[in-house]
């Protein structure tokens, strides 16, 4: 049995995966027969509610590989299916994991082209907010991009930065990275600005929100000020950052010896997510 993990939550939370089976990389079989008829329909609400908001919301990266991925509007996907569609496309692999896991394989995991996806979803009440993330947030939120080699490859890359962060006692400086990039990441589109961040594109409420309420800060892209920036666990963001590309994602992941930045904001208290600096720019459109 593997250890469980710790929860990095402002609110104390009880884990709800089955640790028991899993191996030493925390990976479990799916077990897709043992979902339930409920299971399949939260699914379906989810999935419903979803995906009529990417044309207008989702960055197109994202839209295709949703397409890619062809998963069932109707059940809880089979990983089996998705990994082959992701092995041509990219090399990448879905491994599927009890809930939250330590840090130290996530990046392994990463590092080495497998995502871990949650086995278990949500309940009926917890369509609108769940604490931890479950099948359809991993899944319907990150896994498209993994259709992406651009991005995949950051997420690699990204992997392979985890153990360098933690050595240097700047892991929090690294998830800052993860959580503004990955999971609350906006990119400018000749459509306009788009959702790419999987912990708004799975979200109803936070989808709309992230593009069209005024009040949170969108502010371009900036490596060491995203590096720098404390984020929100258990409310909507007040600050989105913006990419121009993909590619600007990468090269800041891929390129970048985080080494000195380490170093030299080592001592730096975290800017509080709603502040706005002067060499901020703001993205209105």
């Amino acid at each position: 049995m593997a250890d469980l993990p710790d929860v990095p939550s402002a609110q104390p939370i009880t884990l709800r995966g089955d640790y028991t089976q899993a191996a030493s990389d925390y990976s479990v079989a799916q077990d897709w027969e043992s979902y339930s008829a409920a299971d399949h329909d939260v699914w379906r609400t989810l999935y419903a509610r979803q995906i009529q908001l990417l044309e207008n919301y989702a960055a197109p990266e994202f839209i295709a590989g949703a397409r890619a991925l062809n998963a069932s509007s109707e059940h809880i996907p089979r990983v089996d299916d998705t990994n082959r569609v992701l092995d041509k496309l990219t090399g990448w692999q879905i491994v599927v994991v009890p809930g939250l896991i330590p840090e130290t394989h996530f990046f392994a995991h990463l590092s080495a082209r497998r995502f871990p996806v949650t086995r278990w979803i949500r309940n009926p009440d917890e369509l609108d907010y769940l604490a931890e993330p479950d099948i359809f947030h991993d899944f319907f939120g990150h896994v498209p991009l993994l259709t992406n080699p651009v991005f995949a490859r950051f997420m690699q890359a990204y992997g392979e930065a985890g153990p360098k962060a933690i050595a240097a006692g700047a892991l929090h400086m690294l998830a800052r990275l993860y959580w503004y990039m990955v999971e609350f990441g906006l990119i400018r589109t000749a459509q306009g600005l788009r959702v790419y961040g999987s912990g708004i594109l799975s979200s109803k409420s936070e989808t709309v929100y992230s593009l069209r309420d005024p009040k949170p800060h969108r502010i371009a892209f900036e490596l060491e000020r995203v590096m720098l920036t404390d984020y929100l666990i258990d409310d909507f963001q007040q600050t989105y950052f913006v990419i121009g590309s993909f590619d600007e994602l990468f090269h800041a992941g891929y390129d970048t010896d985080f080494a000195p930045i380490y170093e030299k904001f080592a001592d730096v208290p975290g800017i509080e997510p709603d502040c706005v600096l002067p060499t901020d720019r703001l993205i209105r459109s």
